[in-house]
């Protein structure tokens, strides 16, 4: 069962460690998705598919935020392109379209390391788990 508490956790840390690390170290983006679907799968101790489910889920989630983001830091620069050529249709245009590019892009890429992240997050839980019984 989705713990869908854990999901928004992962998805938020997704969020944070991606946009963190475009900006400071960018070939280090994709640990962000990792590390949330790590995040959900440990926190929800479920199975090893629950643990990709939930992982993917919450790459799912970081990719919407990401790219609502994206669409909304665009749509400044939108504005200040409209201001300036005095049009804003064919800027908006071209603004929207790689922004919904981009947000979809986003959504796979985190879905995919979302879901690795949430493996390696059940491998952990469960060798915790066996470490703790024995």
């Amino acid at each position: 069962m989705t713990d869908w508490k854990a999901v928004g956790l992962g998805g938020l840390l997704n969020v944070v460690l991606t946009i963190v690390l475009t900006i400071a170290i960018f070939p280090l983006f994709f640990l962000g998705p990792i590390l949330g679907g790590f995040l959900t799968a440990y926190m929800s101790r479920g199975d090893e598919k629950e643990g990709a489910v939930d992982g993917a889920l919450s790459g799912i989630v970081g990719g919407l935020i990401i790219g609502i983001l994206f669409i909304a830091g665009f749509g400044v620069l939108t504005a200040v392109f409209g201001l300036i050529f005095s049009e804003l249709g064919l800027a908006g245009t071209i603004t929207m379209i790689v922004g919904v590019f981009f947000t979809i892009l986003a959504i796979i890429v985190g879905a995919v390391l979302g879901a690795i992240g949430g493996v390696l997050g059940y491998m952990v839980a469960q060798n915790e788990d066996q470490v703790i019984k024995n």
